[in-house]
């Protein structure tokens, strides 16, 4: 032990714990603990005898001989007295061994236990004071509850322990009362009462058995120094979910509740945020736990209005989250809940209280946009990065709590924010502050951007309005841009409104501040109205290609911007889109061919990846084919299908030979790789068939590559290549060749060790299962050596490494179904199929990952499936090495799952899995324990 506390060598440290930690756990613990306890050492030795003590009981209680419970019963009580006046963390440890002792002695072995350990310590022993008996007996019965809370008794049990402790509460109750009640108690033992209390309401204790401590606790909050802790005890004892039984006391509670309101605005007056924050956590309790209760009291539903009012005053609260104030946010939760109940009520009883709470609502909505408003500049300015971002995540939940908001004043509320902004922007006696108007158009933005407003009258109006907002600083620009972008699919369906706002985003992409609002509002207006923007193409394209060139946005923003105006393009004719692209791209590619002759170096390499990723998002896009067009788009405004080769693959057939040369420089370098594959690839899934004049080159391309320095990202576009070409005799010949070469490379490197490549093996075999579902007669090639492949499979089941584990079973499940159909296939697994059974049993047994048994059970599904008289031979012959799959199961237990496997139930995939996960568990010792409770 002074080795642990006190040596300055941190591996001697280490040891020590190391240690201590199993002779805690030892048979010899029952000896060691009681001599630490002795008077003469030191708190810390004497904490770590009594820890082992506690560990001993909670952990090891079947040790312990029936006839040994009293003696240590006893001895726990002397040395808790001989405590009460010593070291407190001491103490603590020993209540919380005698309350783990209490929990498994009752109710049998110990009928009444918390009626003795107060009788116990109420016995007058002249040797300690009367004070400290107190205390200890209080911190006895507080840690009582939270042992149970956290103890590992058996389910049946803790219910029987539950309801026996919620009966002796009786024991408890009427001390902690009178404790309260008595004039000279000291504010310490008031302090810990209503810890006490706290901790028993927890235990589901009918709320009117604990009315008297409720209110007790209320008068408690009077007194500063126990402040705190009667608002605990209060939300704890109103929070329990079985409080809203007991109406006729909720409805008691109300008003002491309102009796805080004096309390409440004499705190916010004086700036005391610590009790503003604490009332109102006990009206949000009553108010979130209870409303639907309460509701259900019709002749009461003023008293609960005035609670509800009392929660706006917290949403109200004056001051700016999270500076001035941090109450406020915890009321919001309080609104949905409201609203909930009175939607849930049947019609003529929900449209009564739709009279009363409508206005109430409306105003919430008020509050939630004036605490929505930024602060001043100035005051702004002082604000930490931290504070900022705490209240842009709360403008957030403002926002989530007006959009649900809406469900319950519907088209109105958008109506009275328009009529409020336009007074605010047509009144030229009071000049308005910016803040007014962006929490505004705040509020419209948060309902546009999630409810359907196409249906709303007063759109026409906002958008009418946004031009005429003068606009000073950055926060209200980037709302502006923001409902721009909101409002983008209503743009679509009334495209004459477009010039309104066009102009506005337009210009807010020139300002580095507005980066991120005014991209992606641009990428929006041209993803939905891109067949209403031909006339302000060349405007569009110009603006972007001057804010790319003068380096304005981050890297993420220009690809947004590239995606903006692939969409911009696919709407246009096709000699207009090869103008565009001509002029978009050709300075990109005289950059690329500068770069292409340089000597590769860091900053070079970073100016590469960030044209080709240009490339790839410009082309992601772009589809003339309009591949991704919603079915319920007006058909009127289809293009005519295009003649001629697609854009995209002009331009990529012009730079083919440049992206050539910088791999040839790059090849060593896998993001360079990646960033060249990523092109194509996006380029294929966009446009599909389109894309077939290039597959001859790429195809020879990627075998280039692969065979100099193979790389995960060539496999992964070669599987989108054999994905999308798989049915096309015509281009499918240099697929087929590319395939095998790299099939056959990737064999080579199995041979020289895959270990330092498991991101090419989970490629290689996601690439094989694809082959196998797409093309599977790929497998029917005389040069393609199955049986290897077979082996290579295998051995990526053995891979540490989960994803790849994930693909290798993938294939194998592709790879089986074929076995007849496939010659080839079918040979090699009869062959082999026993040391595919092995690797799969070995997973099973504790070599793999847990989370990985549904993926190796559907392998065992598909065997029983295909090669059903195979695998009986071969499971039987498995199962009889000695300790395999795992030295932790029986030779019972291996009989027991492979007649399991074999039975009738073989063809039911669920039961598979089950019969896997139950022997999984086997073999890792873990079956039956709580650690696989929620497996």
């Amino acid at each position: 032990l002074h080795q642990l506390y006190y040596d300055p060598n941190i591996e001697n440290k280490n040891l020590a714990q190391k240690w201590l930690m199993q002779a805690q756990v030892s048979p010899q613990a029952w000896h060691f603990s009681w001599l630490l306890l002795h008077m003469d050492k030191v708190p810390e030795i004497q904490y770590f005898g009594a820890s082992a003590l506690h560990i001993k009981i909670s952990r090891y209680w079947n040790d312990i001989p029936a006839d040994q419970y009293e003696s240590l019963k006893s001895q726990l009580f002397t040395h808790i007295t001989r405590f009460a006046s010593g070291s407190k963390i001491v103490l603590t440890r020993l209540c919380v061994a005698l309350a783990s002792l209490a929990l498994s002695m009752m109710p049998e072995a110990w009928p009444c236990a918390v009626a003795d350990m107060v009788r116990m310590f109420q016995a007058e022993d002249s040797n300690v004071d009367g004070r400290a008996r107190c205390l200890a007996l209080l911190e006895l019965l507080t840690v009582l509850p939270e042992e149970f809370q956290t103890s590992r008794l058996p389910q049946y049990r803790k219910g029987q322990v539950r309801s026996v402790l919620a009966q002796e509460c009786g024991s408890v109750f009427p001390l902690l009362e009178q404790l309260l009640q008595q004039q000279d108690s000291p504010g310490f033992i008031k302090q810990k009462v209503l810890k006490c209390f706290s901790s028993w309401v927890q235990l589901e204790i009918p709320l009117m058995d604990c009315e008297n401590l409720i209110q007790a606790a209320f008068t408690s909050l009077q007194d500063p120094e126990l402040f705190d802790t009667a608002v605990e005890a209060v939300v704890n004892a109103i929070s329990q979910p079985d409080a809203q039984r007991y109406v006729n006391t909720l409805l008691k509670l109300i008003p002491p509740v309102l009796g805080l309101q004096e309390q409440l605005r004499q705190a916010v007056q004086s700036g005391d945020m610590e009790t503003s924050h604490g009332i109102c956590r006990i009206a949000v309790a009553l108010g979130e736990n209870h409303s639907r209760a309460l509701l259900d009291q019709v002749e009461h539903w003023q008293s609960f209005l005035a609670l509800v009012n009392m929660i706006m005053f917290c949403t109200g609260i004056p001051g700016h989250y999270p500076v001035n104030e941090t109450t406020s946010s915890l009321t919001l939760t309080f609104w949905y809940t409201l609203q909930d109940d009175i939607l849930s009520f049947e019609p003529d009883k929900q449209a009564v209280y739709q009279q009363v709470y409508r206005p109430v609502y409306f105003q919430l909505v008020d509050v939630l946009l004036h605490k929505a408003q930024f602060p001043s500049d100035e005051e702004y300015g002082f604000w930490s990065s931290d504070e900022k971002e705490q209240f842009r995540i709360y403008r957030v939940d403002i926002s989530d709590t007006l959009m649900y908001v809406y469900e319950m004043l519907g088209a109105e509320l958008l109506s009275s924010l328009y009529d409020k902004l336009g007074r605010l922007l047509t009144n030229t006696e009071q000049p308005s502050t910016w803040q007014h108007t962006e929490a505004l158009l705040y509020g419209f933005q948060s309902i546009a951007e999630t409810i359907d407003v196409n249906y709303s009258d007063v759109v026409p109006g906002l958008i009418g309005l946004i031009p005429r907002i003068s606009i000073s600083n950055v926060q209200l620009a980037d709302t502006v841009m923001f409902t721009i972008g909101a409002l983008s699919e209503w743009l679509a369906d009334h495209p004459v409104m477009i010039n309104n706002v066009l102009p506005l985003v337009l210009q807010a992409l020139g300002n580095p501040e507005l980066s991120i609002s005014s991209v992606s509002t641009l990428k929006k207006i041209c993803r939905e109205c891109k067949y209403d923007l031909p006339p302000y193409a060349a405007n569009i394209v110009a603006v972007s290609q001057e804010v790319l060139m003068k380096q304005i946005h981050k890297t993420s923003q220009c690809m947004w911007l590239m995606q903006a105006l692939g969409f911009l393009l696919s709407a246009l004719q096709v000699e207009e889109i090869l103008k565009n692209l001509h002029s978009l791209i050709t300075p990109y590619i005289q950059q690329l061919e500068k770069l292409a002759d340089e000597t590769p170096n860091p900053s070079n390499k970073l100016a590469i990846i960030h044209i080709l990723g240009l490339l790839s998002n410009l082309f992601t896009t772009l589809d003339i084919s309009h591949h991704d067009d919603d079915h319920e788009n007006n058909e009127v405004k289809k293009l005519p299908v295009q003649q001629g080769p697609n854009p995209v693959v002009v331009v990529l057939q012009q730079v083919f030979q440049l992206i050539q040369k910088v791999l040839s420089k790059w090849l060593n370098d896998a993001q360079v790789v990646e960033s060249v594959c990523a092109i194509f690839e996006k380029s294929v899934k966009t446009l599909l068939d389109d894309f077939a004049p290039m597959v001859p080159q790429l195809c020879e391309m990627l075998g280039q590559m692969y065979s100099t320095i193979p790389q995960a990202s060539a496999i992964d576009l070669t599987r989108q290549l054999v994905h999308i070409f798989a049915h096309e005799p015509a281009h499918f010949p240099p697929i087929k060749a590319l395939f095998l070469l790299v099939t056959s490379v990737t064999l080579t490197l199995f041979q020289q060790g895959p270990r330092d490549h498991p991101d090419i093996v989970d490629s290689f075999m996601q690439l094989l299962a694809q082959a196998l579902k797409r093309k599977p007669d790929l497998f029917l090639c005389s040069n393609l050596d199955v049986k290897a492949v077979f082996q290579c499979g295998v051995l990526s089941l053995k891979f540490p490494e989960a994803p790849t584990v994930k693909a290798s079973c993938g294939f194998f499940t592709e790879l089986l179904p074929r076995c007849g159909e496939i010659t080839p296939v079918g040979q090699v697994v009869h062959e082999n199929g026993k040391v595919l059974l092995q690797a799969v049993l070995e997973g099973v047994g504790g070599q793999a990952s847990r989370s990985l048994m549904d993926h190796f059970a559907e392998i065992l599904f598909a065997l029983n499936k295909h090669c059903f008289s195979y695998l009986s031979i071969w499971i039987k012959e498995a199962m009889q090495q000695d300790g395999f799959p795992s030295a932790r199961v029986t030779p019972e237990q291996k009989e027991n799952f492979s007649q399991q496997i074999l039975s009738r139930e073989r063809v039911n995939k669920r039961r598979v899995k089950e019969m896997v996960k139950e022997f999984t568990l086997l073999c890792r010792g873990l079956h039956g324990t709580e650690y696989t409770a929620d497996y």
